[in-house]
């Protein structure tokens, strides 16, 4: 059986606020630095997500925008790979165009679009 893992290390400040979130995966070998990551994990006996959420006290607002609204398409894309629930996933990536439209998102980057698949 091969095995992957990863290694995430949070550096903090005096007041436990994330300075750097750092991450390895053995399957990559170099380490990589982000400002931001929202980990979910299914725990199948208790029916319910486990969740991390982090982010750097130097992330930008308009980054952190823009973080949530590729989350929220990313999980539209995985559910349609898993689920190929389309109506779900139309639903979700719509909700992705409206809270893109809410923050101004395609005014900043000329490369977001909100056409829906």
């Amino acid at each position: 059986m091969k095995k992957n893992e990863i290694n995430i290390t949070v550096t903090l400040d005096d007041n436990n606020v994330p300075e750097k979130i750092e991450w390895v995966a053995s399957n990559v070998g170099e380490q990589n630095t982000s400002q931001a990551m929202l980990l979910s994990m299914w725990d199948s006996d208790a029916k319910n997500m486990v969740r991390i959420d982090m982010w750097t006290k130097d992330m930008m607002m308009d980054e952190m925008k823009q973080f949530f609204h590729q989350s929220f398409l990313s999980m539209a894309n995985t559910l349609e790979r898993a689920t190929g629930e389309e109506d779900a996933v139309k639903a979700m990536r719509d909700f992705a165009k409206e809270f893109g439209e809410k923050m101004k998102m395609a005014q900043k980057n000329p490369f977001i679009s909100f056409k829906n698949k």
